[in-house]
């Protein structure tokens, strides 16, 4: 005869998770005082959750390759794992790790958006192609600054209104860890090949790591989480087209619409426009 899984323990919610079924658990691991002898190990004994029996998180054992490798596997533990159990705050608060990647990861979007703005606009309309680099640089990385905050913004709103999530800053968390695909990009460095098809690539990567993201964060269905993020690239997508007309790099072009070949470029600029 099967036993029910056990009811969550009485009083104010545990800060953790189990990685694998989501039940609460109040406590990753037991850390032991001989934890410095190194023949004993780590001197860490992993928590089993009490529903599944499987370990609570294995992750804590792990190095950030791990994570990076099954970030990009897509693995919904991983996510889990970040979201919960290592990144989560009661006081909603951003962890200063996530301030940084949210740079570094800006400053690989004004490279990437640099490079593809480069290649696909006609040299007989270089526009603000034609200032000096400072300029230019400062031009991208504020209209990469302001993609980013406007795709935020517009995600943290919908999931306040809509689904009455009321920690805004564990969405932008969520949103900048699943973004760590971007980084692939470094690559250039050692290989060369065509950056709006890299772009691309990695864009809608992006964009399948954020539905899964807010999925795991949120614990709702792919199709609302894919209507969120979604919802969001198109608002980013419409501000870039936006500023990128007003400085004449880019020509709204009404006729055609009908067409499948503008149809196509604006699709990629939505999936793409970081």
């Amino acid at each position: 005869m099967s036993s029910s899984p056990p009811s969550p323990p009485p009083g104010p919610p545990p800060l953790f998770i189990c990685i694998e079924c989501s039940y609460p658990v109040s406590s990753l691991y037991t850390a032991y005082s001989s934890a410095d002898d190194h023949s004993l190990g780590r001197g860490v004994r992993l928590t089993q959750c009490p529903r599944c029996k499987r370990f609570a998180d294995k992750y804590v054992e792990h190095d950030f390759v791990v994570l990076f490798i099954d970030m990009v596997l897509i693995k919904p533990q991983v996510y889990r794992h970040l979201l919960f159990n290592h990144l989560g705050r009661t006081d909603d608060k951003l962890d200063g790790s996530i301030k940084r990647l949210g740079v570094l990861l800006l400053l690989f979007d004004v490279y990437l958006t640099w490079a593809r703005v480069e290649k696909q606009i006609p040299t007989s309309n270089p526009g603000i192609l034609n200032q000096p680099i400072v300029v230019q640089y400062l031009f991208f990385l504020l209209l990469c600054f302001t993609e980013s905050i406007l795709f935020h913004f517009s995600i943290r709103l919908l999931t306040f209104y809509l689904l009455s999530f009321p920690r805004p800053n564990a969405v932008s968390t969520a949103l900048l860890v699943s973004s760590c695909t971007k980084l692939f990009p470094i690559l250039m460095v050692i290989w060369k090949y065509d950056v709006p098809a890299a772009a691309r690539s990695v864009g809608w990567a992006v964009v399948v790591n954020n539905v899964e993201a807010l999925r795991i964060l949120l614990n709702v269905d792919y199709f609302r989480a894919a209507a969120l993020t979604g919802c969001g690239a198109v608002v980013r997508a419409v501000a870039s087209q936006t500023i990128l007309v007003a400085v004449g790099l880019v020509k709204w072009e009404w006729e055609g619409w009908g067409g499948g070949e503008e149809v196509v470029r604006w699709v990629e600029w939505v999936g793409l426009g970081m």
